[in-house]
C-alpha cells in the first residue's frame, strides 16, 4: 500500500479535507490581542484626559499642595485625621497638637511612634496653611493697569 491508497486499492483524495485549525487559532488570538490592545489604549488616554482635568482644576495650588504632601509624607487629609481637625484653623490645630503630643510621651507612658506621627501631621497642616495664606495674599494683589 502506498501513501494515497485504501486496502482496497482506491485511492483516497485529501483535498476537500478542512485548513489547519492552527491557523484559525492564531487569527482569533490575534484578532482578540488587537482588540484588547485598542481597549487598553483608549482606556489609557480617557484616564491621562481625566487626570490633566483634575490637576487644571486643583490650579497652582494643587501643585504646592502635592509637593508638600509628598516631601512630609503625610496627605493632607491624613494629617487632618491624626489630629482631629475638621477645617485648617492655626489655634484648633496648635490645641489638638499639644494635647496629642502630651499624650503620647514616651515618658508618660505613650507611643514615640504615635508621637512623630503627631508632629509630621502638624508639620503637613502648617505648611497647608502657609500655602493658604500665600494664596490669599496673592489674591488679594491684583496687577495695577
Amino acid at each position: 500500500m502506498s501513501g494515497g491508497q485504501s486496502a482496497s486499492g482506491s485511492s483516497i483524495k485529501f483535498t476537500h479535507l478542512p485548513a489547519c485549525p492552527a491557523k484559525y487559532l492564531a487569527q482569533i488570538i490575534v484578532m482578540g490581542v488587537q482588540v484588547v490592545g485598542r481597549a487598553f489604549a483608549r482606556a489609557l488616554r480617557q484616564e491621562f484626559a481625566a487626570s490633566r482635568a483634575a490637576a487644571d482644576a486643583r490650579g497652582r495650588a494643587g501643585h504646592r499642595s502635592a509637593a508638600a504632601s509628598n516631601l512630609s509624607g503625610l496627605s493632607l487629609q491624613e494629617a487632618q485625621q491624626i489630629l482631629n481637625v475638621s477645617k485648617l484653623s492655626p489655634e484648633e490645630v496648635q490645641k489638638n497638637y499639644e494635647h496629642l503630643f502630651k499624650v503620647n510621651d514616651k515618658s508618660m507612658g505613650g507611643s514615640f511612634y504615635l508621637q512623630s506621627k503627631v508632629v509630621r501631621a502638624k508639620e503637613r497642616l502648617d505648611e497647608e496653611l502657609k500655602i493658604q495664606a500665600q494664596e490669599d495674599r496673592e489674591k488679594g494683589q491684583t496687577p495695577h493697569t
